[in-house]
């Protein structure tokens, strides 16, 4: 791949924006071969996977020199890369990591946000640039942001288009820990690894009822929780892990 590098070890699917003498823009080349690697972490050899940034930005948001011009029409290219790449992170059956080091600007923003845990080096800022164009945010921006940090303060940050440090975003509910930039990619790697040894049907059980609870009556979520128990008493991550309960010892799932 040209502007990405993928890389799958031990459970674990790397993905690394890599245009870093450019802070990343996200080109519609970039945008495929993420989509492209997504559809790889599908495997059932991937239990976690790992989304960061070379260089001093995680991403400075959608490339305005490279493809994203003024009288085109936006909003296909939304429909054509930006939402199937959010719809399948959302979808993914296993744990999204992201990694944000330095800038994380318009919809890589929301692309870090798309993930299931976000952890941010200190230095790290996040902005909601679209309205300094003229645009309203997407990859999901009016949906993640809200549901993050609540309507009163997303609608701040998308009108005033002001840098979040991390620490605000932490402070805010908008991210999960903030770390050292030098210790950004030991403690992404190390989350990940705890992650991929861990029950892997559950982690998607999990993810698939927290994403669907926001829509669903209290009625049909208990339902929900129903049916996920039932198919995740069946597993084999189940039969271990109440084996290594009631024996004292570590679990060892399979993710099966």
């Amino acid at each position: 791949m040209e502007t990405i590098l993928c890389q799958t070890e031990a459970g674990i699917c790397r993905i690394t924006l890599n245009r870093p003498d450019k802070l990343n823009p996200l080109s519609r080349l970039m945008m495929q071969e993420l989509s492209q690697a997504f559809e790889a972490a599908a495997d059932p050899a991937v239990r976690a996977v790992v989304l960061t940034g070379t260089g001093r930005a995680f991403s400075a948001g959608a490339d305005l020199r490279g493809g994203i011009q003024p009288g085109g029409d936006l909003g296909a290219a939304l429909e054509e890369l930006y939402n199937p790449l959010v719809l399948a992170m959302r979808s993914l059956p296993k744990p999204i990591i992201g990694a944000v080091n330095g800038i994380c600007a318009g919809a890589a923003c929301n692309l870090a946000l798309a993930c299931d845990i976000v952890l941010a080096a200190r230095s790290a800022v996040f902005i909601e640039v679209f309205a300094r164009i003229g645009l309203v945010p997407d990859a999901g921006g009016t949906f993640f942001l809200p549901r993050a940090i609540g309507t009163p303060r997303a609608l701040a940050a998308c009108l005033l288009t002001e840098e979040i440090t991390a620490q605000q975003a932490l402070d805010w509910g908008m991210i999960w820990q903030v770390v050292d930039d030098a210790a950004l990619p030991d403690a992404a790697q190390s989350l990940a690894a705890r992650l991929a040894q861990g029950p892997t049907l559950a982690y998607a059980a999990i993810k698939q009822a927290m994403l669907a609870s926001g829509s669903n009556s209290l009625a049909a979520q208990l339902q929900m929780e129903a049916d996920l128990q039932r198919g995740l008493g069946r597993s084999a991550d189940f039969a271990e892990g109440v084996g290594a309960f009631l024996a004292k010892r570590p679990a060892e799932f399979t993710g099966h």
